[in-house]
């Protein structure tokens, strides 16, 4: 599996950009030619978005919009905490992520060895075992009781997702109440983001290896930017908690920079912020990359399962870059692991 061990071997031998800017950009780009139209309208992928930020937010449309410009000294101090890589939410490297991928990158190490490394964390071991038998990566209905089960079980393809997920899932659970909504909705859609790259680079024959983990840092942005605001607006008179409008901004302007903010902290190799620069700002007539094309479907089939407004089925395949019978496949994967997690949740 040289995609693979390449990918974690690349953890560790980069060199990782000194400063990281901050411009404003959009979550959903789509670039400007797909395989299936000669013009993609930008208004269909910024209307997702905006679906997508009601239900994040749990706010209408115009509470999004409400208040513009009032918070641009709170949005500028933003922005120069991300330019200058002094966010103090920012997540830190897990301690235990480095020891995990040179065991998974070095071909000398067996199952048990990877095991053992789990087993030295408890609270790892217990967030792995939770991650699965979940019904994003648990395969039908057998249930796996142990960390040596789910490497057996799974495979390094699929440990390396779980672990990926079980690194971050801490970074996103609720701190408190006012949260918990927001966390909630932001790591199901991570998720199902995350699922459907990974499953369009495996159709479009590349290195899905990449794309899990990729697919889960917008979402872990989302939560980092909603905290940071809350420091900050705790210094504002009078101000205890940012309003949905300034969340909105603050998401849809350094969502991609906070990104790109947490691959370098975690010492991702350059292929990630390549990747995520890519994604971010697609040069006119570029192959679209899973990434961009995983957070659409992500981001549609998430809404749609939530009875929210989402984008026709028709629109989704006049921008992505699969055809329509590679999208059912992916959509069926992906419905299964919604309607398995909202029976879990009853």
């Amino acid at each position: 599996m040289p995609g693979f061990l390449s990918w974690m071997s690349g953890l560790f031998f980069s060199d990782k950009p000194n400063r990281v800017s901050a411009p404003e950009s959009r979550l959903l780009n789509p670039a400007a030619s797909t395989e299936n139209s000669t013009e993609t309208d930008p208004a269909l992928v910024h209307q997702l978005e905006e679906y997508l930020f009601c239900w994040l937010l749990d706010s209408p449309p115009t509470a999004l919009h409400s208040e513009a410009g009032r918070w641009e000294h709170i949005l500028e101090d933003l922005r120069e905490r991300i330019a200058t890589g002094a966010l103090n939410e920012l997540p830190r490297q897990p301690m235990t992520l480095p020891k995990l991928m040179r065991a998974l990158s070095d071909d000398k190490s067996d199952r048990n060895q990877l095991t053992e490394i789990i087993l030295d964390d408890p609270a790892l071991t217990d967030q792995l075992l939770q991650i699965a038998n979940s019904p994003y990566f648990r395969p039908g209905d057998q249930s796996i009781d142990s960390v040596d089960q789910a490497v057996f079980v799974l495979g390094l393809d699929g440990i390396r997702n779980v672990i990926s997920a079980s690194i971050m899932r801490p970074m996103m659970a609720a701190r408190n109440s006012r949260e918990a909504l927001f966390a909630q909705r932001v790591w199901r859609w991570g998720l199902t983001c995350a699922r459907s790259a990974e499953l369009i680079a495996k159709i479009q024959g590349q290195d899905s290896s990449v794309y899990f983990m990729s697919g889960l840092l917008p979402a872990l942005s989302y939560i980092t930017l909603r905290r940071e605001l809350q420091r900050i607006c705790h210094a504002e008179p009078g101000m205890t908690e940012p309003p949905a409008s300034l969340i909105h901004d603050a998401l849809s302007r350094y969502q991609w920079a906070t990104s790109q903010l947490l691959a370098n902290e975690w010492n991702l190799p350059p292929k990630y912020h390549a990747l995520l620069m890519a994604a971010e700002r697609p040069a006119p007539r570029q192959r679209h990359t899973p990434l961009n094309d995983g957070i659409i479907v992500g981001t549609r089939e998430v809404l749609r399962h939530a009875h929210q407004r989402n984008m026709p089925e028709e629109d989704v395949l006049s921008i992505i870059h699969i055809s329509g019978p590679q999208f059912t496949r992916v959509r069926k994967v992906i419905l299964d692991v919604l309607e398995a997690g909202s029976k879990a949740r009853a």
